[in-house]
């Protein structure tokens, strides 16, 4: 059983999966999205690539680099210099992303499910553009309720030449309201021939991930959301998949290292200031549930430096 790390803006920088790896577990760790286009423009230009790219020359592998557009030769583009130049291990195509900017003003992302056929000729060029490298896609179930068409579009990545489809369990009108529809996964795995099939959408402990294993036919699971605060519960997965006792929730004051550490690795690419914002928005979600998270989630995000940020983080999760 796959276990995968999901794509997520804001989130999935380089210090992030640093903490992935510093934990375990994970079979696949994924960038944030990159855009493909904003990569090209900046090529022309003689410029360095875009920020979602920083350190993954260097950086360990199994890494996949998730990107969009709506252009299929922008994106073969991309995807020939990920392939020969990065040297990544693999690229997915994102086909599902429900955000505005993406899905609205750039008619990509989940705007895309509305056509499976074009969808299956972009992955088509992609996958020529990066042979030998593996292709993969992430998709929702459709574009609303009344408009699910995963089977049709999983097919279509299928018969392009796609190594793998991801399927997170909700509409792009349901934007992350609602619960992830897990039986509409499970039908699509009954139309594919070869193709591993993802399921993704609210795993946020070990029971929820051994649920779904039990339960549906996938081939493997992308966790996102519920390991923003807890890069450790792939490692307790994986543990309790091979039968063995999971590790333990960390204590508050190893969480506080944790973020430390988290920090460290920010400052190493961003300067404080940028660092302090990107770490903010881990540290609310760490908080989540704990008494006094209200207040505390107001007084880390007014904190003016990281010496008044990490003694906020002190007096909050050390004893």
């Amino acid at each position: 059983m796959l276990l995968y790390s999901a794509p997520m803006a804001g989130y999935t920088n380089y210090a992030y999966r640093e903490l992935l790896r510093l934990f375990g577990g994970v079979d696949l760790i994924f960038t944030e999205m990159v855009s493909a286009r904003s990569f090209v423009e900046l090529e022309k230009r003689g410029m360095e690539p875009p920020s979602r790219l920083w350190g993954i020359r260097e950086e360990p592998r199994p890494l996949a680099v998730q990107i969009w557009d709506n252009d299929s030769d922008t994106l073969a583009n991309l995807a020939r210099n990920l392939a020969f130049d990065f040297k990544v291990t693999s690229i997915d195509m994102n086909f599902g992303c429900p955000a505005k900017q993406i899905a609205g003003k750039s008619a990509s992302g989940s705007f895309l499910l509305q056509f499976p056929d074009r969808i299956g000729d972009i992955v088509r060029k992609v996958v020529s553009a990066a042979r030998p490298l593996p292709v993969t896609a992430k998709i929702r179930l459709g574009r609303t309720r009344d408009t699910i068409n995963a089977i049709d579009v999983a097919q279509a990545v299928e018969s392009a030449g796609a190594a793998g489809i991801t399927i997170h369990g909700r509409t792009a009108a349901d934007m992350y309201r609602g619960k992830a529809d897990w039986e509409e996964i499970a039908r699509v795995k009954s139309k594919l021939h070869s193709i591993p099939l993802i399921g993704n959408g609210d795993i946020k402990t070990v029971e929820d991930a051994l649920f779904r294993v039990r339960h549906y036919p996938v081939d493997g699971l992308m966790i996102g959301r519920g390991s923003i605060a807890k890069p450790w519960l792939f490692q307790q997965i994986a543990q309790a998949l091979r039968g063995e006792q999971a590790d333990p929730e960390p204590s508050r004051r190893q969480i506080s290292e944790i973020i430390r550490r988290h920090f460290a690795v920010l400052q190493h690419q961003f300067c404080e200031q940028t660092a302090l914002m990107l770490i903010r928005k881990t540290v609310c979600h760490y908080a989540d549930s704990a008494p006094g998270a209200r207040k505390f989630r107001n007084d880390v995000c007014s904190a003016k430096n990281s010496e008044i940020f990490f003694k906020m983080i002190d007096e909050f999760f050390i004893p």
